[in-house]
């Protein structure tokens, strides 16, 4: 599986992004998928996750209520809504696939099979 992650960019405090992470290679159906994100000199940190139904989503209490992840399997895409988004956002942002036979989320970075190639979200204050 190739994952492409785009839909960074600069925004001000309190602005909004979609960030996108689509598949090829093969079907994303089977597979949980989740955003990272990796500010400089800190490490990656678990963002938000969803199943591979899209039914079972799970977030960092700091985006909590502020991101939203989604899936939409015709596209073989999973998408990341990010509102209301503040300076402490700004960090390389990765989408990270699991090939799973569990209908469920996982937020442990180690355990992922395929990674994206990032995409910077820098937001100012």
């Amino acid at each position: 599986v190739q994952l492409q992650a785009c839909g960074g960019g600069l925004v001000q405090a309190g602005g909004s992004l979609r960030l996108s992470c689509a598949a090829s290679g093969r079907s994303f159906s089977s597979y949980a998928i989740a955003w990272f994100r990796q500010a400089p000199g800190k490490e990656r940190d678990f963002v938000a996750a969803v199943s591979w139904s899209g039914s079972i989503t799970h977030y960092a209490d700091s985006v909590k209520g502020r991101f939203t992840i989604s899936r939409d399997k015709r596209k073989n895409t999973v998408y990341l809504q990010m509102n209301n988004l503040r300076p402490e956002d700004t960090a390389v942002y990765y989408c990270a696939a699991k090939s799973t036979s569990r209908d469920t989320y996982y937020n442990d970075a180690r355990g992922y099979d395929y990674w994206g190639q990032g995409t910077q979200v820098t937001v100012s204050s």
